[in-house]
């Protein structure tokens, strides 16, 4: 079964956009995944095709209308009715690689990207919306993060990436760790040299190596990460001391 995207949008000129270069236009153009962005403005009803109004209570901005939004997702969840419905936002939970993955390995999402002060509460309630965001930032509009959203999920669909192990090795990686510093040619540049250990042939030292800038780079960087990986492995016999593996 193609894995499937429906992207709600008041810019449906947007998309593909960078999702139709690289792997992940490679991957629409051979059939991978399939993408459709639905205008939200076709599902107005007067003859402006207006999708916003005044919010309630005053304030700054205009809010999205959940009748026009609602008639939207209808539509979207009619043709996937199994699909994840997300709304992106800044105030949903912070997307990552395991929501990624997880999303990655269903039939497909319906991401709704709001405008202006965002969309009516109500039909976030009455859809089931999950609300999600890409980042403690504000954008414009949910076009960019859905496009981020898009771009992490369809690299790990069957087929995308030439190397299966990339995905394992990465950053966020099941570890929860960041990855380790790559090298290539040339041997020298600018002064600076390769590792020898990169050098040297060796897989096992080589893997040793890597794993210990991994945890190094987790830790200085991102103790967030750092304690979620020591208390992930805490009953495997991994090390409590907050310090990397021995280089």
């Amino acid at each position: 079964m193609t894995w499937r995207a429906s992207v709600l949008t008041l810019f449906p000129e947007m998309f593909p956009g960078p999702l139709g270069l690289s792997l992940a236009g490679k991957a629409l153009r051979d059939g991978r995944w399939a993408l459709e962005a639905l205008d939200i403005r076709g599902f107005a009803t007067d003859r402006h095709r207006s999708v916003d109004d005044t919010p309630f209570g005053g304030g700054a901005g205009m809010v999205m209308r959940p009748d026009v939004v609602d008639a939207a997702l209808g539509a979207a969840i009619a043709a996937q009715p199994a699909a994840r419905r997300i709304y992106l936002t800044p105030r949903g939970r912070l997307l990552d690689q395991a929501l990624v993955r997880e999303l990655a390995a269903g039939p497909g999402v319906i991401l709704l990207c709001g405008r202006y002060e965002g969309v009516d509460q109500r039909v976030i309630e009455a859809r089931e919306l999950e609300e999600v965001s890409a980042g403690d930032v504000v954008l414009s509009g949910g076009e960019v993060a859905a496009i981020l959203l898009l771009d992490a999920c369809v690299r790990l669909l069957p087929g995308v990436m030439g190397a299966a192990d990339s995905a394992t090795e990465e950053s966020h990686g099941p570890e929860g760790l960041l990855e380790y510093p790559h090298y290539t040619r040339p041997a020298e540049w600018q002064g600076r040299t390769v590792p020898e250990v990169l050098l040297s042939g060796h897989h096992a030292e080589v893997a040793k190596w890597r794993r210990a800038r991994a945890e190094e780079a987790t830790r200085t960087r991102r103790p967030d990460l750092w304690a979620k990986h020591l208390n992930r492995n805490a009953g495997e016999g991994g090390r409590l001391d907050g310090q990397p593996a021995a280089a």
